[in-house]
């Protein structure tokens, strides 16, 4: 992968590798080693889902991991289930401890990314800000969001 990055001189503090635990359930060994001369060369990885495999905590022991990835499962019912609350709250805190970025995935309401923001997570994704979109439709929106006025205080 190394070679990849080169050979299409792509700056690898731009990349964020998404993992599951069912890619990591064989050869944890040599995927750590990978993963560990990919994070030297500065590319960052996310467990994905996390929360909802049978082993995501001892991943976190092992693992060279930059964030989180709370699943949606958790964040779908955030506002009424006091359970999803204090899992997300749990999760962002552990995650915290350990050094490690969070993010919300299946965010679709402003209450869900308030509940989320006052939890500690500061990184989201879902419907609340854009559907999945072609690239040159994406690039159009963050041109857009480049000539937008800034906010003011």
């Amino acid at each position: 992968m190394l070679s990849t990055i080169g050979e299409h001189s792509i700056n690898p503090r731009c990349l964020k590798l998404e993992l599951t635990e069912s890619i990591l359930a064989n050869n944890i060994d040599d995927i750590i080693i990978t993963m560990k001369q990919l994070q030297a060369a500065g590319v960052q990885f996310s467990l994905d889902d996390f929360g909802t495999g049978y082993s995501s905590l001892q991943y976190l022991r092992r693992l060279p991991l930059n964030q989180l990835k709370i699943d949606q499962a958790f964040v779908r019912d955030l506002a009424n289930n006091r359970q999803d609350k204090t899992i997300v709250k749990t999760i962002i805190a552990m995650a915290s401890t350990l050094g490690l970025e969070v993010i919300a995935e299946g965010v679709e309401t402003a209450e869900q990314k308030g509940i989320l923001l006052n939890a500690g997570c500061h990184h989201f994704q879902g419907y609340l800000f854009a559907k999945p979109m072609p690239i040159d439709q994406f690039n159009q929106l963050l041109k857009t969001l480049d000539e937008s006025p800034p906010l003011s205080a």
